[in-house]
């Protein structure tokens, strides 16, 4: 069975992503590198596609600035602080610090291999990035959103099969809180049905348990009995019209074309559908904690940012209940 394209492992560099860059220089420094990422770190192909791309656009760099090629034992916190400068003028900052995140992994690993004395990106200063709290739809958009597949299937604009595949993405994201890349790497196996939860692999493998909910689990107990030929252990959750996989970018244009049917921003993603999973928690007066393990998040840092909104949601409520207010 195809493995979904989220988490395959590439064997070799896109030459897509590594144009300009010689031969050499992939065989010797960057394919080890990936190799390392993907088959032992177990990183998503995504994440060793954006460090390739970062690579090769330092290489690029180098190359313009007439600072040489492959010399990187010779780079200086001087050559960097220059890259910097440079690569903000042609990239978002958060962009700029993803690549920058690439590039000390970089440098880290082959100074693991003893070809490197330092790492020239350790202590290099990047512009702060912006404060922007995440996109969310309110629970009542949320609704609407949900409601989209069965207002196509009574209209009769959207055949059965479509109309409870849909639904059952749309409930899978939000009422369990996935990233799409969980979603359609999701099996049978994976899906406990005795107490409607899953067992996903999120970033950096770590598996978690997700409670589903009450409702997408009915939804998925439907879909399988009326609309599934393939129910085994290994068989995918979330299929196509032939029965196969559903692709990533697949499950992205369904939400878009939901979000579109009910006049929603198209600028949300199947990813917002897990802001708002997390910030209704919250705003339901769940433990930080708690979401933390939800999301499979490494850090309660990174579960913090939807506080924000929750307490923005507080404040609102307080003023308009408070006599004091």
């Amino acid at each position: 069975m195809r493995e979904p394209r989220a988490l395959m492992i590439p064997a070799t560099v896109d030459s897509g992503e590594t144009a300009g860059l010689p031969p050499a220089v992939i065989a010797e420094w960057l394919q080890p590198f990936l190799d390392y990422l993907a088959k032992e770190r177990r990183y998503s192909a995504y994440t060793v596609r954006n460090y390739s791309q970062a690579f090769g656009d330092f290489y690029a760099w180098l190359r313009r600035s007439k600072r040489g090629g492959a010399d990187f034992t010779a780079l200086s916190p001087r050559d960097t602080r220059d890259f910097i400068i440079e690569a903000q003028r042609r990239f978002k900052r958060r962009t700029l610090h993803n690549h920058v995140s690439g590039l000390r992994a970089f440098f880290r690993f082959w100074m693991r291999q003893g070809r490197m004395a330092q790492n020239p990106f350790a202590d290099v200063p990047l512009p702060k990035l912006e404060k922007a709290l995440p996109k969310f739809l309110t629970e009542a958009q949320m609704t609407l959103l949900l409601s989209g597949p069965n207002k196509l299937l009574l209209n009769e604009s959207l055949d059965e099969f479509s109309a409870w595949r849909d639904r059952l993405v749309l409930e899978l994201l939000y009422g369990g809180g996935l990233r799409v890349s969980e979603l359609v790497a999701l099996t049978y196996k994976s899906v406990d049905f005795s107490n409607g939860s899953a067992r996903v692999l999120g970033k950096g493998r770590k598996e978690r348990v997700c409670p589903l909910g009450a409702v997408a689990m009915a939804v998925m107990k439907k879909f399988r009995d009326d609309f599934a030929q393939k129910t085994a252990a290994a068989d995918p959750v979330v299929i196509t019209k032939v029965h196969q996989r559903m692709p990533v970018r697949a499950v992205q244009l369904l939400v878009k074309k939901y979000l579109a049917l009910v006049d929603l921003p198209m600028d949300l993603s199947p990813h917002k559908l897990r802001h708002s999973y997390a910030t209704h928690l919250l705003n339901s007066g769940a433990d930080l904690r708690v979401v933390q393990e939800l999301l499979g998040h490494a850090s309660l840092t990174t579960t913090q940012i939807y506080t924000h909104t929750s307490v923005a949601r507080l404040k609102e409520i307080y003023a308009k209940a408070h006599p004091r207010a």
